[in-house]
């Protein structure tokens, strides 16, 4: 399950580029076809490479289906590269599930923050700093949606890729009980920190189109978030207690195909709350 589209119409920012395809002069992406109400138009996996480099990283290489991940290896080769690494933002199967496979398709090993998820004796840890045939990526620690959520920001182009924690179109869940508000919040001012003083002006996200305003993007993923705990603070004021009566209240202008993941929200939105004595 990924970060899913629970929340309003579009993040603050806006786009200005497509969703596959060249995004800055050292991101591609390859769309996975595992469009759904979840994933929006599908996963994005990003292959990343320094100019005239012979080396590529490839970035949550998606669902286990054979025609994408094919896609993703074609495409490192007709661009006269080969895979050195496979990144992994967090283990959810749309963006890891393929990964074990695209590994036996390039001979590279996965790294990732969570040791079950690792093909090799490298993980990755937040404030690392990766160096692939000139490509700088910095590691930033962003749990909340999982506990094992990633960022991975490229300085050169000033872009990060942020996985499920900000979607280039609607809001992600907190994956409740592995993810935690708490944490989204802190990864949230985190990323905030990083557009608002280091640069970071584009957001490469896990599902949905580039957003070219990272700082507003992150401000209203944030007035959001205050938004929907107000929400839920008052609907448990109003009587409401489990967590799918208020669903219904706070997310009555969601699909309903999606709340159930709300749910997930909304059980972390209550323990937040319970933590610190607010309900």
């Amino acid at each position: 399950m990924s970060g899913g589209a629970a929340g309003s119409a579009a993040a603050g920012g806006g786009t200005g580029r497509g969703i596959a395809g060249r995004a800055t002069e050292r991101a591609f992406c390859v769309l996975a076809p595992n469009a759904s109400p979840m994933t929006l138009d599908g996963t994005n996996t990003w292959v990343l490479a320094e100019p005239g480099s012979e080396l590529a990283v490839v970035v949550d290489p998606g669902p286990l289906d054979e025609g994408h991940l094919l896609a993703v290896r074609d495409h490192v080769r007709q661009s006269g590269r080969r895979v050195a690494e496979i990144l992994l933002t967090h283990g959810h199967p749309d963006h890891a599930e393929g990964a074990a496979r695209f590994a036996e398709l390039t001979g590279s090993g996965v790294r990732a923050l969570d040791p079950a998820l690792r093909l090799g004796a490298e993980g990755l840890h937040d404030g690392e700093v990766l160096e692939v045939g000139g490509l700088e990526l910095r590691i930033v620690g962003t749990p909340g949606h999982t506990s094992d959520s990633l960022s991975f920001r490229i300085p050169a182009d000033g872009a990060v890729l942020t996985g499920d924690t900000i979607l280039g179109r609607g809001t992600t869940v907190v994956a409740h009980p592995d993810g935690r508000l708490g944490d989204y919040l802190d990864s949230l001012q985190r990323l905030r920190a990083l557009a608002a003083g280091h640069g970071v002006g584009t957001v490469l996200p896990g599902h949905g189109p580039v957003l070219t305003d990272a700082l507003g993007a992150v401000e209203f993923y944030l007035a959001h978030r205050a938004s929907r705990l107000a929400q839920v603070e008052a609907a448990v004021e109003a009587g409401l207690r489990t967590p799918a009566e208020v669903v219904a209240r706070v997310y009555a202008d969601v699909d309903p195909l999606l709340w159930p993941a709300a749910e997930w929200s909304v059980r972390a939105q209550l323990e937040y709350l319970s933590e610190r004595g607010a309900v």
